[in-house]
This record gives structure tokens, C-alpha cells and sequence, in this order.
């Protein structure tokens, strides 16, 4: 029976294409299409639940009330939302260049989810088995930063035009240590597919299970990655595109309506991407934490996972103010890239030294020391200092 539950979203997909009357040079294209609508349905609904949990748990964290009126304790106000985008105008600048400016955020939506095709969501469930599915997974990624140019720049607005050099420069940034800490894993597995990735990590040591998070080099990545996500995906505390105390909303300042709504939606839809990156890579994909728990479909622990990443985003963005544009640089540079560099070379001596505490005891070593003197140099620099508040009397 948890075989049938585990493979229920395969047998569906088979059952549907062996129905009679489908001709054979149909069956690939429906295939696909099959493929590609599910995700767009489960995604989409995923960013539809997640809206409100963020807004209501930023409330809670926040010592506020969220949405509470729309619905059951306001858990339809993504449905309010949704309509209020498609029937407000749509407003263009007379000066824009009308055609880019409508197709910004179409490749924007187009990029986001072009990532999930090489993504292993369960046992059997990855839409398209690339051996360089991670090369394949960073390349379309970086089309974001061009669906970012053309909304700033086809604007004719100054302000949309700095926030898209702002966006820019921080994804470019950003995107150094992201891939440099994937490359630890493929490394260690010897291959760019994501299913073989996941393979690797699927064995159990006892009960416990060989997630790459489990080893230093592992953890250090993780760590630098799901940083590097974030500030990818224009969450909190890197949500400086949005400055709206200096640049209002950034490069889509000039958008209203359904095309608003759309950059809304394409920035959730890349975090879910670029989370479930992380849990191929580092938390063991789909498989079990515990072999006690392999019993579990393997598709309800890769969303459980994605979930526990969104809600550690959710909580940051709660708790986290935001960094200054020099911080947010500086950061990047001379700690983060550093540091991805550093857990390359403690990758290389983890997989030759011998096995032991002793190998556990030095791979650790040689990213504590690090980590504490560019720790301190940040803090040297007074680029982060304590921050002082001072009140009106």
C-alpha cells in the first residue's frame, strides 16, 4: 500500500497515456504536457497557501493581526488579491517601449519555472532526467537577471532603471557563492544529474540517513547556499530592489494590474525553485531522515522539506532588518565568496582523508578558523555595528 501511495502521481500519468486512442506520436506530447501542467496547478496553489501563511505569520511574529476577514480566519485572501490584480488597469508610461515592457514579466514567469523541470520532487517523479540537470537548473536561472533589465530598462523611468542595476549587480553577486557551494556536491557525487545526486544520499548509516548536511563540508555549503537563495530570490534581509524609501518598488515600479501580480508571483515561484535545489542537494532530496520513515511517500518529504524552508524564510524576513546596499556587497565578496572557496578545498580533504573523528575533527577545523577571522573582520570594518536608537523626549 505505500508503494501504491508512493508512486500514485506516476500510475496516474500512466494510466492516462494508456488509454486507447491516443496515437503514439501523441503520447510524448502528452507527456510533457501532463508534466507541465501539474506543476503549474501544485505551484501555483502552493504560492496561493503560502501568501496568506506568510502574511499571518509575520502578523503573529509581529504582534499584529493578519488577514482575517476574507474567508475562514482570512485563509481565502489570496483569492481577493488575485481579483483585485485582474481588474485593476493596466497602466504603461507613454515612453515605454510597449512590446519588452509586456514581456518582462512573462520571462520572468517563463525562467521560474522552466527550474522545476530537472528537479526530483519523489521516487520516480522528475520531469526530465539531465544528466547536467544542475548546470541545466543555474543557466536558465540566470535568465532572470535579463527579465529583470528589460523591465527597468523598457520603463523609461530612472528610478526602474536603478533598481534594475541594483537587482542586477545583487544577483550577479550572489550567484558566485550559489553555484560555487553546489559545486562541494557534484564533487563528492561525481555527477551534474539531480537524481543521481539524490541516490547518493539515499543509504543509512544505522537509522540515520547520508544527507550531504550530515558532514561540515556539507553543513557550510548549506548554510552558504540557502544565504545565497535568499538573496537570489529577493527575500529579507537582500530585498533591496524594493528600497522604498530610496527607489519606491524597484525595476517594476511602472507595472500595475496582473502584470504586477505576476513579478509577485515569479519571485515566490523562483524561492520554491531554488529551496528545492537546496533539498536535492543537501537534505537528501526526497528520502527519509530516519530509515524508520522511509515508510512515508517520498514526494510528502520533499514538501515537507520545502515547507520547513519556507517557513525559515518567513521567520527571517520577520525577525531580520535590512541590509544597506555597501553591507549587502561587502557581505557577498569578502565573506561569502571566501568561505565558498574555503569549503571547495575541505570537500576535496573530506573525501581523501580516513574516515574517523579525526577526519570530522580537521574538515571542521578548517572552516571554524575562517568563518571567526572574516567573522571579525566584517565587524572590524564598521560596516556592521550596533545599531543605537535614540528617542524623542
Amino acid at each position: 500500500m505505500s508503494e501504491f501511495f508512493d508512486q500514485i502521481f506516476v500510475l496516474c500519468k500512466r494510466w492516462v497515456l494508456s488509454r486507447p486512442g491516443w496515437p503514439e506520436s501523441v503520447k510524448p506530447v502528452l507527456s510533457v504536457l501532463l508534466s507541465i501542467v501539474t506543476i503549474m496547478i501544485v505551484y501555483a496553489s502552493f504560492f496561493a497557501i503560502v501568501t496568506v501563511l506568510e502574511r499571518k505569520g509575520l502578523g503573529r511574529i509581529q504582534n499584529r493581526y493578519g488577514p482575517n476577514r476574507v474567508g475562514p480566519y482570512g485563509f481565502l485572501q489570496f483569492a481577493a488579491d488575485g481579483i483585485k490584480a485582474l481588474t485593476k488597469e493596466d497602466v504603461v508610461p507613454r515612453a515605454a517601449d510597449q512590446v519588452v515592457h509586456f514581456l518582462a514579466p512573462l520571462v520572468l514567469i517563463v525562467v521560474a519555472f522552466l527550474g522545476y523541470s530537472v528537479l526530483p520532487f519523489g521516487r520516480n517523479m522528475v520531469p526530465i532526467d539531465l544528466d547536467a540537470g544542475v548546470l541545466f537548473f543555474f543557466a536558465v536561472g540566470a535568465g532572470t537577471e535579463l527579465a529583470v533589465f528589460m523591465a527597468g530598462w523598457s520603463s523609461r523611468n530612472k528610478y526602474s532603471l536603478l533598481g534594475a542595476m541594483r537587482a542586477i549587480a545583487q544577483m550577479i553577486s550572489y550567484e558566485v557563492p550559489l553555484i560555487l557551494s553546489s559545486v562541494t556536491v557534484i564533487m563528492m557525487v561525481g555527477s551534474l544529474s539531480t537524481v543521481k545526486i539524490v541516490e547518493a544520499q539515499a543509504d543509512y548509516s544505522g537509522q540515520l540517513a547520508h544527507w550531504h548536511v550530515f558532514t561540515p563540508w556539507g553543513f557550510a555549503g548549506f548554510v552558504l547556499f540557502l544565504i545565497a537563495a535568499m538573496a537570489e530570490s529577493n527575500r529579507s534581509p537582500f530585498d533591496l530592489p524594493e528600497g522604498e524609501s530610496e527607489i519606491v518598488a524597484g525595476y517594476f515600479i511602472e507595472y500595475s494590474g496582473f502584470k504586477f501580480a505576476l513579478f509577485f508571483l515569479a519571485e515566490y515561484l523562483g524561492m520554491f525553485a531554488i529551496s528545492g535545489m537546496a533539498i536535492t542537494l543537501f537534505l537528501g532530496g526526497w528520502t527519509a531522515p530516519l530509515a524508520l520513515l522511509d515508510w512515508l511517500p517520498s514526494w510528502v518529504w520533499f514538501f515537507g522539506k520545502l515547507m520547513a524552508l519556507i517557513l525559515l524564510f518567513i521567520w527571517i524576513r520577520a525577525t531580520v532588518p535590512r541590509l544597506r546596499i555597501d553591507q549587502l556587497m561587502h557581505f557577498a565578496w569578502k565573506f561569502m565568496l571566501p568561505m565558498a572557496l574555503i569549503n571547495i578545498v575541505d570537500a576535496g580533504l573530506w573525501r581523501f582523508l580516513p574516515p574517523g573523528l579525526g577526519r570530522c575533527v580537521v574538515c571542521s577545523a578548517i572552516l571554524v578558523v575562517p568563518y571567526v577571522w572574516l567573522g571579525r573582520g566584517m565587524a572590524g570594518s564598521q560596516r556592521f555595528v550596533k545599531r543605537s536608537y535614540r528617542y524623542a523626549e
